[in-house]
């Protein structure tokens, strides 16, 4: 199956949080607190995917406050912190959602993202990911982690399904 052949079924997109949504860096403070950088691209990315009527949702092996409140300020309802095995995580997701793991994309960028990778309708890397992720994607964006890499697998996904015109003609 061809990669736009891959994209039609899509309507839940699945992300890691450091190093894709995140440059990957990790900031404390002297008080142990924690903070993120996000690229506002990504954000503007997921809102045109929910516009367009699609869920977008994160697993991480990680918890954050910082993540909670990212997905709240974006109204992402699907957020799985702490998932030591992303691969359980995302088939949870899709049995509470009653979809078949061709109507997944899952976006990664390092080994505990493999396996997931490997199973959903359409697996991603972000451009700096690890080598091994890279040769097991489907698509391999052309901008790192935290840098709009998400903002890119959205348009690219879109365009695809034939509905990026649809979906941006309001800001045109």
């Amino acid at each position: 199956m061809d990669l736009n052949q891959q994209c039609q079924p899509i309507e839940l997109i699945l992300s890691d949080v450091d190093g894709v949504l995140t440059d990957g860096r990790l900031t404390l403070d002297d008080h142990g607190v924690e903070s993120k950088h996000f690229s506002a691209r990504d954000g503007m990315g997921i809102r045109l995917w929910q516009n367009a009527g699609y869920r977008f949702g994160m697993i991480t092996a990680r918890r954050s406050e910082v993540v909670r409140l990212r997905a709240k300020e974006l109204d992402i309802e699907i957020l799985h912190q702490g998932a030591t095995d992303k691969l359980a995580a995302m088939r949870q997701i899709l049995d509470e959602l009653h979809l078949a793991p061709e109507q997944v994309c899952y976006i990664g960028d390092d080994w505990p993202d493999l396996s997931v990778v490997r199973a959903a309708g359409l697996g991603v890397a972000v451009a700096d990911a690890c080598e091994e992720l890279r040769e097991a994607a489907d698509f391999v964006t052309r901008a790192i982690g935290g840098a709009g890499a998400v903002r890119e697998l959205i348009e690219w996904v879109l365009e695809n399904q034939g509905r990026w015109e649809e979906v941006t003609r309001a800001y045109a």
